[in-house]
């Protein structure tokens, strides 16, 4: 089987998106995980930039690393310079990595331009950085920057820096579309004719300015490229940079190339989630293969058909890429839906019983009301259960006043909450402040509950979203609220819809408390009568 290599730039490329910033610390722990998914290569920074990834490089000698290399990146040397004192080169060889990637100008704008000398000189540039850095026994990979624009402005010349570096003994030459707005078909002529000149292993490094870098990776593996760059997630400057975590599935799936095992393939959907957390960024359900939304399905038929074989609606098995399959509620959704998931909730529905015909025309609507249970299990699995005899509140609520009080023009608002809830037949009346009057009501509610109910410590709000669903009444108009909340077990979604925003979030905040003090009940499958 034919074998690409995997390099991740994560914390260098990645590290370069807007709204990303990874400490020290962040870049041991994603590496660790990097190198437990099986990636070959960790392009950890450049060590003559700044402070904290010379730190790294320092650290990173104290993990335990199994299958991935770490890989110090540079330039070549400057113009100025003789390579023996060249600062940059020095801090390459600092970092103690056995393996460092350079890049080298290959685009004769840029030589002009940006560096402004000659391009006899760029050549010198290439050839000494490489072969001083395998004078010192460092395995070089050699990125070919800009390479398919200066193919398109100076072919021979182009063709030049890549046999340059061929010559100073790089070990693999990576053709670089830095501007990402290179098309498929190109990239595929491209390499065609590199791959004629070279005798060298050849990479491709995409960015995504063109939404083409997955599509440019795939069709360069196609052509003969044997190592591919890449970011978990796609982060990078601009647009970003090649997503593995789509493209190291494709390889394996739908171009049967060996890159990592079927093993570790399997928490690459876990590691796509922990590279998301570490950068404070939520996680985008509809990435393949790792979104949430891959293998969710809304449409009646569709759900009817996965449930009789999956392959009708699914392109691989979920589990192999760490993944599960969702059925989605919605008023898409027909007997079969309301079927698998009860499946899923241990709730047992027939599917000609009344229940149901009932949940279906309760859920429907509330749809049209506003409600959306795609993002809330919580709030749908409770919808359900209260459809089946003997299901009973945990609370009821005698009433609740919300507060806020703005008393000078300088200070920020006062928000304070009493609620007055009855448990059996006990009545507690309590108040709480907060930072708002969700908030407010949120930790009132909590107070009053946690006496009888001490589990309840244990959640916490995760997210908040409001939607305005028809802004044609100003602020009179209806909002949907959307909860997350989570314990040490795991996370669950609840929704609340009305004209009033504290309404809505009372709603929402009651199915949470709910779901909770659902979970920690355990009961064998509810039967429908």
């Amino acid at each position: 089987m034919y074998r690409v290599e995997i390099y991740d730039t994560t914390l260098r490329d990645g590290a370069q998106a807007e709204d990303v910033s990874f400490s020290v610390e962040d870049k041991l722990r994603i590496s660790q995980r990097l190198d437990d998914l099986g990636v070959h290569y960790i392009e950890g920074g450049w060590p003559g930039s700044n402070p904290k990834d010379i730190e790294f490089f320092r650290e990173i000698k104290r993990l335990d690393l199994k299958t991935s290399k770490v890989v110090a990146f540079g330039s070549t040397r400057r113009a100025t310079n003789r390579i023996e004192n060249d600062p940059v080169t020095r801090s390459l060889l600092d970092a103690k990595t056995e393996v460092i990637t350079i890049f080298g100008k290959s685009w004769d704008l840029h030589i002009s331009d940006a560096l402004r000398i000659s391009l006899k000189k760029n050549l010198e540039l290439i050839s000494d950085s490489v072969s001083y850095l395998k004078s010192k026994k460092r395995k070089v990979f050699y990125d070919a920057e800009h390479f398919f624009d200066g193919y398109r402005s100076n072919p021979e010349y182009a063709i030049k820096t890549l046999l340059s570096a061929e010559a100073a003994g790089a070990d693999t030459i990576i053709l670089c579309d830095t501007n990402g707005g290179t098309m498929p078909w190109y990239v595929e002529e491209v390499f065609e004719k590199v791959r004629n000149e070279l005798r060298c292993p050849i990479g491709i490094h995409a960015h995504n300015d063109s939404d083409m870098a997955v599509a440019n990776t795939l069709v360069a593996v196609r052509k003969g490229a044997s190592q591919v760059h890449g970011t978990i997630n796609g982060f990078g400057e601009r647009c970003g940079n090649a997503n593995l975590s789509s493209i190291i599935p494709d390889l394996k799936f739908k171009m049967n190339i060996d890159c990592i095992s079927d093993e570790k393939l399997r928490h690459i959907k876990e590691v796509s989630h922990f590279v998301n957390e570490i950068a404070n960024l939520p996680h985008q359900k509809h990435q393949p293969y790792v979104g949430e939304s891959a293998f969710a399905h809304k449409a009646g038929v569709h759900i009817d058909a996965v449930g009789k074989n999956p392959v009708t609606y699914e392109h691989i098995p979920p589990e192999l890429v760490g993944n599960s399959r969702r059925i989605l509620i919605s008023d898409y959704a027909g007997r079969s839906s309301l079927l698998k998931k009860g499946e899923e909730y241990n709730i047992l529905l027939e599917k000609e019983g009344p229940e149901v015909a009932s949940i279906l025309h309760k859920l429907k609507g509330l749809e049209s009301q506003g409600y959306q249970f795609e993002g809330a299990d919580g709030s749908l699995e409770l919808l359900m259960k209260r459809a089946i005899a003997g299901h009973k509140r945990s609370f009821d609520l005698v009433g609740f006043r919300v507060i806020v009080e703005k008393r000078r023009e300088d200070e920020d608002p006062i928000s304070e909450a009493t609620i007055m809830v009855k448990v059996g037949g006990a009545v507690e009346h309590t108040a709480a402040v907060g930072n708002g009057p969700v908030n407010a009501l949120d930790n009132a509610l909590r107070k009053a509950l946690e006496k009888f109910y001490p589990d309840l410590a244990d959640v916490k709000l995760l997210d908040y979203k409001v939607r305005v669903l028809a802004a044609n009444k100003g602020t009179g108009s209806k909002v949907r609220v959307l909860i997350e909340s989570g314990d040490m077990e795991g996370k669950w979604g609840t929704v609340g819809v009305s004209e009033n925003i504290i309404e809505a979030s009372w709603q929402a905040l009651v199915d949470s408390i709910e779901y909770k003090l659902l979970k920690g009940k355990k009961k064998k499958p509810e039967k429908s009568c």
